[in-house]
């Protein structure tokens, strides 16, 4: 029966083979074509979980993720070649399979995409090719025409793969970084089968004027022998063969461009021909046409405009199945990039998947591909060798504006001139975190050391900045970043790091997501790409369409480079918000705006429809010429909240310790020790909203009471992430009613008077007035209220996400609500999350274990939901409890490589001096 199956899986192999023009290059897949549809091998491994037997594995893959040898994240052996401890298992792989009768006499490759680390590679007992390739993110090749067997007779293939290499500088380049570090063939092998004359590669450069040159290379000396090239519906073209290449350059008639606006492809079609004008072998290369041009101390420009990057820094990564990807999974990355409005990809730190870089070309995304060698570089022989496997492979794809040479000093300067050595396009080669060939790319520069970068001559373009760590970095600041560096005619733009957490699942571990602590933990998305905050922050920040609204008229910019509005959709909705407690959103009334005729770089103004006075919120959406939403954006306008009316009178008790006031059904008990609400019951429920309001504000431990960091305290460093409270030195001086008003009065402290006004409805109004001057980033009043008690909340105001004092971008006003959660950063990725603070809010209420508790905030103040939970390293901050708080001053948020103050105007504390007030009211239910 195994044989019978054996048979019909040859059967079909051969009539597929056969379908297959027989002048065309054909392809059988060995392995699967990504990790969703591995095929098993048989494989041991000789260490860590499940080894020392023989058994079956799906490929590709890296191992650790089918369960079997040892996890390592390389920072743990940073800079050290030869560390005790690390995980050294090798996998042996063996698989058998036929290659069809009509492949006898042509050129049989064997092609591995990637292996990590070395693979040692025998085919029918003999080596393939020279049997090792080092260097593990990169595509290798071995002829293997005479070795291979044809029709029934089956062919064993034999790969020993050493998870670290025998040569340490591959292992300082690739496996002593801050990523994960696997092993496994994990990406896919095929073999190929062209005729024995045949074309070996194509390079083309095509330019924006409809150029197009090509060197096509041919396998073999073959005399008389030409190429013609045909392109589509552009033309054709013969060249001769001339050693073995053939040349061409000729000019076709007004092509589609591409850029990453309008991703135009072609189809370049070669076919080799004898001397009788027979073809022998046809080739097909994917192309656009686009010109690229680096301006000495100006920038980047592509078809004769300047563009600006807004990249981000992304690992080829999946929690399953780690850096083995598929068709559908890079295509997924691309999408998510291209949803941020960001259209540059930085490939962090080593060559992606053919597949991504298909996506990128079709998609539009500006490409940075770099050379693996993180802090140390690959030694020169095997470097040259990596180079041109990268180069070779990808250099036809139009979406590669760079070529980078390693990362933050693993730079091997001997092997730049490999690159244009292969490149036909001659792109340069950038040195991420130094300053060559006309670029500075320095990393993770404070907001004041980028301006002082970008007073140099060279064009500024960090290829990492804005570092991420949890819910830090990326949008938190990137709104004061950017407005600075757009105002410098040199900055090219940049690429935040980075895209997602690298959690990967543990095997050994029960399948736990693991970020290894603080290192992983970087990315605007989680491991499974769940949206954090900076997500819609640098939606909103980067959008090529920055709508603002005055009156009836919306002003529209067009940041785009390439594209004119008019080519763009918008739509609106004039939206009627519910009042405290209910969830009824409604559409007035909604339809379609005309698009304006706007060129890159130009403004105009789009008028509103009649019946916008009578909205709540005017939601405008723009719609990108692809039918992506760019954003969506809700203009509050006036919303109702609350009916107040006095009551009449209210019936007060008093004991030694409390004030007891009882309105319309409600009871407030009030300390005369302290003057604050003790708590309250409706009817005979008890809600312990308590202990407030009382004045609380914080300042940076590590500040001085001038703001500056305090160099009298020898501890300051350690204090960076760190609050202070300041000690509120009041004390009750009386408490008064009269009619339906109690007035708290407070001397020598902060706080200086509390005004408590009872409503009918229940609800009753709260006016707090208090003073304080000085430093703080933080700032309000507070109440306590048991966290352990709450369920959900919903309310009317910016969300659903919350903010920092350096990342309010990307929150919209509407009706929001969510189920509390508390995900611990790093480890859980619930989002959005409960805790934080929140802006723009009109009304929230909080619904607990023992009631609701409504809160109308009057005074436009932050809603502070107790207070925003960092990693259990507390690497960013560990913020004062306030409880439900109002606030006039809420943090900024740092990243993981500089604190707040070092990330621009919006992150910086505030000076506060004289009288302020907060009034809001409250409803409990």
């Amino acid at each position: 029966m195994k044989r019978f199956a054996t048979y019909i899986v040859f059967f079909f192999v051969t009539l597929a083979a056969l379908a297959q023009s027989d002048v065309d290059t054909q392809r059988m897949y060995l392995s699967g074509h990504g990790c969703d549809d591995m095929v098993k091998w048989d494989f041991l491994c000789t260490g860590g979980q499940n080894s020392g037997k023989w058994t079956k594995i799906g490929v590709p893959s890296c191992w650790e993720l089918q369960g079997f040898g040892t996890y390592q994240y390389g920072m743990r052996f940073y800079g050290i070649p030869n560390p005790e401890g690390i995980a050294n298992e090798k996998g042996l792989y063996k698989y058998e399979f036929n290659l069809p009768k009509s492949w006898e006499g042509k050129q049989i490759e064997l092609v591995f995409e990637a292996v990590m680390t070395d693979a040692k590679v025998t085919i029918n007992g003999r080596k393939a090719g020279s049997g090792l390739h080092q260097g593990g993110f990169y595509r290798f090749i071995f002829d293997v025409s005479d070795r291979i067997f044809f029709g029934k007779h089956k062919n064993i293939l034999e790969v020993e793969v050493s998870k670290e290499s025998a040569n340490t500088q591959v292992n300082m380049a690739e496996r002593r970084a801050d990523y994960w570090n696997f092993g496994g063939i994990f990406r896919p092998v095929f073999v190929v089968a062209k005729p024995s004359y045949n074309i070996s590669r194509v390079a083309i450069d095509a330019d924006m004027n409809g150029v197009f040159k090509a060197d096509c290379f041919i396998n073999h000396a073959l005399n008389g022998s030409k190429v013609k090239v045909k392109i589509n519906s552009l033309g054709e073209s013969v060249a001769e063969v001339r050693g073995d290449v053939a040349h061409f350059d000729f000019k076709t008639s007004n092509p589609k461009l591409w850029t990453a606006e309008t991703p135009n492809i072609y189809t370049a079609e070669f076919s080799l021909m004898d001397s009788n004008n027979k073809v022998i072998h046809r080739e097909k290369q994917k192309f656009g046409f686009r010109t690229i041009e680096y301006r000495q101390s100006d920038g980047v420009y592509i078809n004769g405009r300047k563009v600006i990057f807004k990249g981000v820094n992304r690992h080829s990564f999946r929690p399953e199945s780690g850096r083995t990807l598929s068709k559908a999974k890079n295509i997924e990355d691309v999408k998510l990039i291209k949803s941020m409005n960001m259209n540059a990809v930085r490939l962090s730190h080593y060559p992606a998947d053919p597949e991504f870089l298909d996506a990128c070309d079709s998609l539009g995304l500006y490409v940075e591909s770099e050379l693996s060698g993180w802090h140390y570089a690959h030694e020169t022989i095997i470097g040259q060798q990596l180079v041109k496997e990268m180069v070779t492979r990808d250099e036809n794809h139009p979406s590669i504006i760079f070529w980078s040479n390693g990362n933050e000093g693993g730079f091997n300067y001997e092997l730049e001139p490999e690159f244009s050595r292969w490149d036909i396009q001659k792109r340069v080669v950038l040195y991420p975190w130094a300053n060559r060939n006309g670029f500075e790319t320095k990393h993770y520069r404070s907001y004041g050391e980028t301006e002082e970068y970008m007073r140099q001559k060279e064009i500024f373009m960090p290829t990492e900045f804005l570092h991420g760590l949890y819910d830090g970095g990326h949008g938190a600041g990137l709104a004061d970043y950017w407005k600075m560096m757009m105002a410098n005619p040199r900055c090219a733009g940049g690429f935040l790091w980075d895209l997602a957490d690298e959690g990967v699942v543990r095997t050994d571990k029960n399948n736990m997501v693991d970020c290894m602590g603080n290192f992983g933990a970087d990315g605007i998305v989680g491991p499974h790409f769940e949206k954090e905050g900076s997500y819609y922050t640098v939606k909103q920040v980067w959008s090529p369409v920055t709508l603002s609204l005055s009156g009836n008229k919306l002003q529209a910019v067009n940041t785009y480079n390439f594209t004119n509005l008019r080519d763009c959709h918008f739509s609106y909705k004039y939206l009627s918000m519910p009042m405290l407690g209910s969830s009824d959103v409604k559409t007035i009334s909604a339809g379609n705006l005309v698009s304006p005729n706007v060129n890159p770089g130009d403004t105009a103004y789009m008028a509103l429809p009649d019946g916008w006075k009578k909205a709540d919120v005017i939601e405008v959406k723009a719609i990108d010429n692809h039918g992506n939403e760019l954003f969506t954006w809700d203009f509050k306008q006036n919303v109702n909240t609350l009916a107040r009316v006095n009551v009449n009178t209210c019936k007060i008790d008093s004991t030694k310790d409390n004030l007891i006031i009882s309105s319309e059904g409600r009871t407030y008990k009030f300390s005369r020790v302290d003057g604050q609400l003790k708590g309250v019951a409706v009817g005979d429920r008890n809600i312990s909203f308590a202990n407030g309001p009382r004045f609380v504000a914080a300042r940076r431990s590590d500040r001085s009471f001038d703001q500056f960091y305090n160099h009298d305290d020898t501890d300051a460093e350690k204090k960076k992430t760190q609050y202070t409270l300041y000690k509120d030195q009041g004390v009750l001086k009386s408490m008064q009613i009269i009619g339906n008003v109690l007035t708290v009065k407070y001397d020598h402290g902060s706080l200086n008077e509390v005004k408590w006004r009872f409503l009918s409805g229940g609800s009753v109004e709260m006016n707090a007035c208090y003073s304080f001057g000085g430093v703080v980033d933080l700032m309000g009043i507070m109440f306590d209220y048991p966290e352990q008690n709450v369920e959900s909340k919903q309310w009317v105001g910016d969300g659903p996400y919350r903010v920092w004092q350096n990342r309010m971008q990307g929150p919209q006003y509407n009706l929001w609500q969510n189920k509390y959660n508390d995900p611990i950063p790093g480890e859980s990725f619930e989002y959005p999350e409960f805790k934080g603070y929140f802006s723009n809010v009109t009304w929230m209420q909080i619904k607990t274990t023992e009631g609701r508790v409504g809160i109308v905030n009057d005074s436009n103040s932050f809603i502070g939901v107790y207070q925003p939970r960092d990693g259990r390293d507390n690497l960013l901050y560990t913020l004062p409890k306030t409880g439900i708080s109002l606030l006039r001053v809420i943090p900024a948020v740092r990243n993981k490589v500089n604190c707040t103050d070092l990330n621009g105007p919006s992150a910086q504390p505030v000076w506060s001096s004289g009288s302020m007030s907060t009034t809001a009211t409250f409803k409990f239910e």
